[in-house]
């Protein structure tokens, strides 16, 4: 062959091989670095995952208990409650105790008598009926349905309301505080009258209950106000 035409090829071919290593050696570094690229977002996809969703120990997790704190406060919470508890046989003892809980914020319960009082019983001028021979027998102890909620060991003041009969509690009333452990509870004796006054019946039902600590308690007529029974609530040592 001809030294010219030989040089042409050799030029040529050295050129061909010159091109494919550069397009080789660009192709490694294409892989290179969608690799990498790659395997970058797999790392950012994890992370965001387990930012988002946590780790398993942080799912399984369980909720904290109360700490003592806080279960004593719910504790002094629950024994601070109030209760107005009354028995009313003409309704308006019942009138008086929704007012008194209304201004209080105390919860209100009635004693039922298991044999309720008519009209007749409470005729004050006939010395037979029932209301009468009870008011007149100190050991009547008539019954009252069950009481439903446990107040020897729920509340820590409680309004005790009841009307003037004969110038004295009620009997029902008798069996009320006989039937209660009132220790550690502040109790507020309440009557209602249209012109007798509370007398010594707070006194009598303090000693027939033997606990508790009670104040000195007051009388109201059918007509008292929220703003009557406020005042007077504000002045109690409670």
């Amino acid at each position: 062959m001809n030294k010219k035409k030989i040089i042409p090829v050799i030029l040529s071919t050295m050129l061909l091989i010159t091109s494919l290593t550069g397009c080789g050696g660009n192709d490694k570094n294409i892989v290179s670095e969608s690799t990498v690229k790659e395997d970058s977002v797999i790392e950012s996809t994890i992370s965001e995952s387990v930012t988002e969703s946590g780790s398993d120990e942080a799912v399984s997790k369980t909720p904290e208990s109360p700490t003592t704190e806080t279960t004593e406060n719910i504790s002094e919470k629950d024994t601070a409650r109030t209760l107005v508890i009354y028995f009313s046989a003409t309704r308006t003892t019942k009138g008086v105790a929704e007012k008194i809980a209304s201004v209080s914020g105390a919860d209100l319960y009635e004693i039922v008598p298991k044999d309720p009082y008519t009209d007749a019983d409470l005729n004050y001028s006939d010395s037979n009926t029932r209301a009468t021979m009870e008011q007149n027998d100190p050991d009547a102890r008539p019954e009252f349905e069950p009481i439903e909620i446990d107040i020897d060991n729920t509340y820590s003041t409680v309004f005790l309301g009841y009307p003037i009969w004969w110038g004295q509690e009620p009997r029902i009333m008798d069996t009320f505080v006989e039937s209660y452990d009132l220790s550690d509870i502040t109790v507020i004796p309440f009557c209602t009258s249209g012109s007798s006054g509370i007398g010594s019946s707070g006194k009598s039902l303090s000693e027939k209950s033997g606990s508790g600590r009670w104040l000195e308690g007051n009388r109201f007529s059918g007509t008292v106000t929220e703003d009557e029974i406020r005042n007077w609530i504000a002045g109690l040592d409670i």
